[in-house]
């Protein structure tokens, strides 16, 4: 490919940034369809026996925890094509550098060869050469040595720089294709998001009002249950620490949210999902960390739960789709899940997988 049509090809890329780069709106789940417009149970599905609450609590609580995995692979994608996003304009910007000392390089060039053209295909300095004077032979030297040296010093500067051009441009294609690759897995995310989402709605849905007030019940009852259970295990019984100064400020910013409503993607300042609160929270404390849970657990340094203090993260599931922040006295406030607010919770009330210290 010509260099120059390269060139030409990755500014275009970048300048469809624009386009690439709109943040992407979460779609609502949609209503339940109306019950004229639902076809009638068939015998097979009026013969099925009706779900207990605690099951339809555990059904839902699946779909949720499969919509927090997704969501932690939609917010991963959006991070790197942002990142990608940013590379492509370094890119281009490098580019647009590149071509104009191209052309400042050929304007020198030039200079040179039309200087030339003018004294008879000899350089000044070797037409002084020829002379019988000895003082202007020596300065004649000097001035062909140095105009050598900047003739090999504009190609070779020449050179370089059409290289420098032409790896510019395979990286911002490079770069092109790994955004697109990332704008393609959130979309598969937000798809799998919003597929699970809504079928959880329509279960909730279908309770009446006094099952739906049970179910939330039957939900913190199991919260109780497990964080009960992990108290009386002793795991509370040496984590006594108290928090770094970041520690405390990322507490401060995260218990300021609760009420704030859990919306997928969100962070902040209206509302959150979990990863979004607690890597705001640590931002504001002058400590950015990785935006997911998965990347929290992956990337920061990991102690034992019996070192926990105040403004340490909990990871939880096995897949580290959630996280909290611990804030002492076997508490956390986190962002549960679609539906819920910002609120404290047992540390564990739910499946531990491990800590993590943004500040350590």
């Amino acid at each position: 490919m010509n260099r120059r049509h390269c060139a030409a090809a990755a500014i275009t890329l970048a300048c469809a940034l624009a386009v690439l780069t709109a943040p992407v709106q979460a779609f609502a789940a949609p209503p339940p369809p109306s019950p004229s417009a639902s076809k009638p149970a068939s015998r097979s599905e009026a013969a099925k026996p009706k779900k207990t609450l605690e099951e339809v609590r555990k059904e839902i609580d699946a779909l949720y925890r499969k919509a927090g995995a997704a969501t932690d692979a939609y917010n991963l994608a959006e991070e790197k094509a942002e990142k990608q996003s940013g590379e492509i304009v370094k890119l281009a910007r490098a580019i647009v550098a590149g071509q104009a000392k191209i052309a400042e390089l050929k304007s020198q060039a030039g200079a040179q060869a039309r200087e030339q053209y003018r004294s008879g295909g000899l350089p000044p300095g070797t037409q002084l050469m020829l002379s019988d004077d000895p003082q202007l032979f020596l300065d004649g030297v000097t001035r062909v040595t140095e105009g050598q040296r900047a003739a090999q010093g504009v190609l070779g500067e020449l050179t370089r720089t059409q290289q420098d051009l032409e790896t510019y441009t395979q990286d911002a294609g490079t770069n092109w294709e790994k955004l697109e690759a990332s704008r393609l897995k959130q979309a598969e995310a937000k798809r799998k998001i919003n597929a699970q989402i809504a079928a959880a709605k329509k279960l909730e849905s279908q309770l009446k009002k006094e099952e739906r007030a049970r179910l939330l019940k039957l939900e913190q009852e199991a919260e109780y249950k497990q964080q009960t259970a992990w108290l009386s295990s002793g795991a509370l019984k040496d984590i006594n620490r108290e928090a770094s100064a970041s520690g405390k400020k990322a507490v401060a910013f995260a218990t300021a949210q609760i009420g704030k409503p859990y919306v997928w993607g969100a962070e902040g300042p209206g509302s959150y999902d979990c990863s979004g609160l607690t890597s705001q929270a640590w931002a504001a404390a002058g400590r950015p960390i990785p935006r997911t849970s998965q990347e929290q657990w992956r990337r920061l340094p990991r102690i034992a739960v019996k070192d926990m203090r105040p403004g340490d993260l909990i990871i939880y599931h096995g897949d580290a789709s959630h996280v909290g922040m611990y804030i002492g006295d076997g508490a956390i406030v986190h962002a549960p899940r679609p539906g819920r607010n910002v609120t404290l919770a047992g540390a564990g009330s739910m499946q531990i997988l491990g800590v993590v210290r943004p500040d350590k």
